[in-house]
């Protein structure tokens, strides 16, 4: 067990919970808050478009947290939707667990230096969006969380990616041929 998830596992208001693949978590709209830090399993967030297409946010792997960050700073409705791609442990908490934690300085800086890395490349995947080839994309993916593309279906990396799944398959079929 890792110092944060010991910290959570022990602050009042936090849950040890497990759940089975396809269980849903949280859905837009609802009114409390939570974020789930990973056990063991899998999490994908996502929002559903008035087309009813599911564009993925953010996947969730083991020591990740997950969560409407956004809803919880500012106590809003949800806006994301949060599910398990396989059988998954978390520890469900709200933004006072960190409150109450009494963190030494270095915990607290070593903290603060997962989460500048975990949103330096949210940063690096929003500008990578706005103007870099689908085919660079994907290989950041690659390189960036090799440990998902064998965990996650294609049809939800190609929408991590913002590209249609044929898309993916055609760049796919690229590197390949390029290796040759």
């Amino acid at each position: 067990m890792n110092r944060l998830q010991d910290i959570l596992a022990n602050s009042q208001g936090a849950e040890s919970k497990q759940f089975k693949k396809g269980t849903i978590l949280q859905k837009a709209g609802s009114s409390k808050p939570y974020a789930y830090f990973v056990i063991k399993g899998l999490l994908k967030s996502y929002i559903i478009d008035s087309s009813g297409k599911e564009h993925i946010y953010m996947f969730a792997s083991e020591d990740w947290i997950i969560g409407d960050l956004e809803a919880m700073e500012y106590n809003q409705p949800i806006k994301l939707y949060i599910d398990c791609l396989e059988d998954t442990e978390v520890i469900i908490f709200d933004k006072d667990c960190f409150f109450e934690a009494q963190l030494s300085k270095d915990e607290i800086i070593h903290n603060a230096q997962l989460l500048y890395r975990r949103i330096g490349r949210l940063q690096r995947r929003v500008l990578m969006l706005m103007g870099t080839p689908a085919i660079d994309r994907y290989k950041y993916f690659l390189k960036t969380y090799p440990e998902l593309q064998n965990r996650v279906p294609q049809h939800m990396i190609a929408s991590f990616l913002g590209i249609a799944p044929q898309t993916l398959s055609t760049l796919k079929g690229k590197i390949i041929r390029s290796k040759d």
